[in-house]
């Protein structure tokens, strides 16, 4: 589904939301809200976008964004003299815990009926529907809908179909419109609630065809009225899919789905173990990671969106649609923690049967799959299209995918650990992947890679990536001992983990700076991932090394650091060739990283426990107005990069846990 944002150059918004958006039209990054249901998403943003529905004939608008409490339902709130509009935007979800409980039973065990593991087997009554109900609150409303679809990334042609209809009350006909494309056809239906005063004209809404550039068909407007009390739903859905439920959709019915759909969440989300200083924001991290799940597979989008821009007018631009083994392993420690067990079992069910199909010991694991599990991802430039705010080129897809990128071991084996630690044990056929995992690293832990930040470049020898293997031959050596599995390469895995982790210290440690570096090759470049080695227990976090790390790492780019306004940077990238070239902002994750690497040496000198607090709460202050985050923030203090980025909302969920953990403990 099309996103719910967009350009608009040709109705000006109204006054106080028209700073907000760029002379270009695009509004910031920040200002959007994510809502979904585990099988699509969109983002909304605060004034409205490709399917906009705003107040018109206001001189001034102040609006105001908001989730309801404990939900990801989304609303927005347009407040002015005349009036009060309200839109509440959703994906329905059935609040059905028995029916949750099997479908997740299926999705676990798909590897043993071969179905659920596409993720084609669905639940027929979680509805992909986007429902958008705008009431009037107060006073008088005049309200205008906008809605331009365009199919296959602007490139198929569509058909306009509009259709009117008479629910049984003459006042109160209704329309329907239907645009239809090669590949996929939409339905937007209306329901209309008239209110409680007997005397009130009831809305009338007419949908007309209207045209803009370079959109391949037409898309459709209207312009109407609410009274106090009033209001319109509108429900884009597949067509013909649904189309054997038409006429079933009545205001009641809409109600019903709201009121169901949080519901959902209000449980969903009581499960959360996290009690602390920063609950809300913490809350809200979860939701959205929850809305970066695929249900019927497991899998675990890094980001819902492609090609938004690391810096404006750029050319870093890429599509984050996918699983990354990385990312998802990270994830299920969070989720553990937090009390969400199913969850990291169904992604953990859809690893494991990656691993059965990969053949570990001959091909090693690809770093992403599709959330059906595919891994023919290739990477295309869409030259058609203009990119956010000029930024070229437009891309689907991920050359990456075909990367050589060693860490996702480390990563990977880390969650399984944390997994039979937190969750369901390890299973004796999971156990004998782990071991083709542990053999595999073996072979090729003195191979140069590309890494965590996927350069473009130079294979090299990165540090990070010899430490993530160090962990996982660390954590198979722990999972056999805890679990007493048979390991007839014990010996030799106790050797590799030792020889990595001398490796690691002669090559990887630069004396002359005092700091450990960015890889082997390039050994006067500092990079911030280093940050995650306390993280993953490879090395004291007040081990004199690793402090002088973190001192060089603290000090501003300009005297050889990392860290500008409280924000930590990946690296110089004007010293180091990644191979892509183009400026970046500072990295959301790794300021995270570096709150909880200062938290873990708090534990033993307070001084950095209080950087770690300022630090926290200055990154917080960086989020937008629903606490969301994406890849990286501007020196201009601009969101940045692929939002809401799962990578940002892990670490944000990891730092706040083990910061409160240790002020407790304090």
């Amino acid at each position: 589904m099309q996103r719910a944002t967009g350009k608009e150059k040709d109705v000006a918004p109204p006054e106080r939301q028209a700073s907000r958006r760029h002379e270009t039209g695009y509004m910031p990054v920040e200002d959007y809200g994510l809502i979904g249901n585990m099988r699509t998403c969109a983002l909304v943003a605060i004034d409205g976008g490709h399917f906009s529905i705003k107040p018109v004939d206001i001189p001034s608008c102040t609006t105001k964004q908001t989730y309801l409490p404990s939900s990801n339902i989304l609303q927005t709130r347009h407040l002015s003299e005349e009036g009060v509009m309200n839109v509440i935007d959703f994906f329905p979800r059935p609040n059905n815990k028995t029916l949750d409980a099997e479908f997740h039973a299926k999705v676990v065990n798909g590897k043993q009926t071969g179905k659920a593991a596409s993720g084609n087997n669905d639940r027929p009554d979680v509805k992909k529907w986007l429902v958008r109900r705008v009431e009037c609150l107060r006073g008088q409303i005049n309200v205008c809908v906008k809605v331009f679809p365009a199919f296959n990334y602007a490139r198929d042609k569509h058909t306009t179909e509009i259709q009117t209809r008479n629910d049984g009350d003459k006042q109160a006909k209704t329309q329907k419109v239907i645009f239809r494309s090669p590949g996929l056809s939409l339905q937007l239906d209306t329901t209309i609630e008239c209110g409680d005063d007997p005397g009130q004209m009831h809305p009338n809404v007419v949908f007309e065809k209207s045209t803009r550039p370079n959109v391949l068909g037409d898309g459709i407007t209207a312009t109407f009225q609410l009274g106090d009390g009033q209001a319109v739903s509108f429900i884009l859905r597949d067509y013909p899919e649904d189309a054997h439920e038409e006429g079933s959709i009545t205001s009641t019915a809409i109600e019903q789905m709201q009121l169901t759909t949080h519901q959902y969440w209000a449980r969903w989300i009581s499960q959360s173990k996290y009690h602390g200083r920063w609950e809300d924001v913490v809350k809200r991290s979860l939701f959205i990671l929850k809305l970066l799940t695929f249900e019927p597979t497991g899998a675990i989008v890094a980001a819902p969106t492609f090609s938004l821009p690391e810096d404006f007018g750029g050319v870093r631009n890429w599509d984050y649609r996918f699983s990354w083994v990385r990312d998802s392993s990270f994830t299920i420690y969070i989720l553990l923690r937090m009390g969400f067990m199913l969850e990291a079992e169904a992604y953990t069910s859809f690893i494991f049967e990656r691993l059965a199909q990969a053949k570990i010991n001959n091909h090693g694991l690809p770093i992403m799959f599709t959330i059906r599990g595919e891994t023919d991802i290739p990477e295309i430039e869409l030259t058609h299209l203009d990119g956010y705010r000029g930024s070229k080129p437009v891309r689907i897809g991920n050359g990456a995918a075909s990367h050589t990128q060693l860490d996702i071991y480390g990563e990977l084996m880390d969650g399984i650990y944390l997994a039979n630690k937190f969750g369901k044990p390890t299973t004796y056929d999971q156990w004998l992947s782990v071991r083709d995992i542990t053999d595999y690293v073996l072979k090729v832990w003195q191979d140069k890679d590309l890494s965590i930040w996927e350069v473009r470049g130079q294979q090299q020898n990165f540090v990070y990536s010899k430490i993530m293997m160090w962990v996982a031959v660390d954590r198979a050596i722990r999972l056999a001992d805890k679990r007493c599995f048979p390991c007839p390469n014990r010996t030799k895995w106790y050797s590799v983990r030792d020889e990595i982790y001398d490796q690691i210290m002669e090559k990887g440690y630069n004396r002359d700076l005092d700091a450990f570096i960015q890889s082997y090759e390039s050994n006067d470049v500092l990079d911030s991932s280093i940050l995650i080695a306390p993280l993953v227990f490879f090395i004291s976090p007040v081990d004199p090394r690793f402090l002088t790390t973190l001192e060089r790492i603290m000090k501003p780019p300009e005297k050889g650091g990392l860290l500008s306004t409280g924000l930590v940077y990946r690296y110089n990238y004007a010293k180091s060739d990644d191979g892509v070239g183009g400026r970046e902002g500072a990295f959301s994750m790794c300021t995270f990283w570096l709150v909880e690497a200062l938290t873990r040496a708090g534990a033993y000198e307070p001084k950095y426990l209080h950087q770690a607090v300022g630090l926290f709460e200055n990154i917080l202050g960086f989020g937008n107005h629903l606490r969301m985050f994406s890849e990286e923030i501007a020196r201009s203090g601009e969101q940045l990069g692929n939002t809401p980025q799962a990578f940002s909302h892990l670490g944000l969920i990891s730092a706040a846990f083990n910061l409160e953990r240790t002020l407790g403990s304090r």
